[in-house]
C-alpha cells in the first residue's frame, strides 16, 4: 500500500499561488479532505512534467507511463499540449505570452487532477525556465508533488523524426516562432529526470519514470 504520510490532513484552502482570480468569489472548501479521498484510492496525487523540444518524444514517453499506471490500477491522466489547445488553451498563439499563459492554465488543471488522487502526466514544450518554475511552485504551495521530465532528444533528431511536419515547415518559412528553430528554449537546469538517449527504448524511458515515482514514494512499484 502506498504511504499517505505528508497527505493534506485538512479540508483542501486556497493555495498561495492560485492568482489571479475573478472578483467576488471565494475558495469553495470541500468536506472531503485529501487524506480522506487519497486513503480511499490508495493513491497519492502528483504531477510529472515533460518538458523538451517538439519531437522530443515526450507524449510518447507520457503515453507509455500512463497505460502502464492504468494497468496496475493507478489513476493517471495525460494533459497533452496539442489536445489542450484544441479546446481549453485554444484562444492561445505562440507569442512568449500565450506559451507563459498556456503553461499556466495546464499548471492550474494539473494542480486540481493531481488533488483528486491522479497523476497527472503534462506533456508540453513549456520552453521557458520561470514558467516551469511557476509550475512546480504552484504545486508546491499546494504540497503536491511535481517531478520535472527533460526529454533531452538532441535538435537534430527532432529535425529528423518530424511526426508533425513542423521543422521542415519552419525551414522552409511557414511557420514562424517553432521552438528550437526561431523560437528559443531554455533547458531544465536541475530536472528531476533527464531522458531523450537514442540508445533508450520507449518502455525503457517508462521504467525510469517509474523508478522517480517509486522511489518518491508515489506509486508501490511496477
Amino acid at each position: 500500500m502506498v504511504s499517505l504520510n505528508g497527505a493534506a490532513n485538512g479540508v483542501l484552502h486556497e493555495p498561495e499561488l492560485i492568482r489571479p482570480r475573478s472578483p467576488n468569489v471565494g475558495w469553495q472548501c470541500s468536506k472531503m479532505t485529501r487524506e480522506r479521498r487519497w486513503a480511499s484510492l490508495n493513491q497519492i496525487g502528483a504531477t510529472v512534467w515533460f518538458t523538451g523540444l517538439p519531437g522530443a518524444g515526450k507524449s510518447t514517453i507520457a503515453c507509455a507511463v500512463e497505460e502502464r499506471l492504468l494497468a496496475t490500477g493507478q489513476p493517471a491522466f495525460m494533459l497533452d499540449g496539442d489536445n489542450l489547445r484544441h479546446g481549453l488553451n485554444g484562444d492561445l498563439g505562440f507569442e512568449e505570452r500565450e506559451r507563459s499563459e498556456n503553461v499556466r492554465r495546464t499548471a492550474h488543471v494539473a494542480r486540481l487532477f493531481a488533488e483528486s488522487g491522479t497523476i497527472a502526466l503534462v506533456g508540453l514544450v513549456s520552453p521557458y525556465a520561470a514558467d516551469r518554475k511557476e509550475a512546480a511552485e504552484l504545486h508546491a504551495a499546494a504540497e503536491l508533488a511535481f517531478i520535472e521530465i527533460f526529454v533531452a532528444a538532441p535538435l537534430e533528431l527532432c529535425e529528423e523524426r518530424d511526426p508533425k511536419g513542423l521543422y521542415a515547415r519552419a525551414r522552409a518559412g511557414e511557420i514562424q516562432g517553432l521552438t528550437g528553430v526561431s523560437a528559443p528554449y531554455e533547458a531544465p537546469a536541475r530536472p528531476d529526470l533527464v531522458l531523450g538517449a537514442c540508445t533508450e527504448t520507449v518502455q525503457g524511458e517508462a521504467d525510469r519514470v517509474f523508478e522517480v515515482l517509486t522511489a518518491r514514494g508515489l506509486i508501490s512499484g511496477g
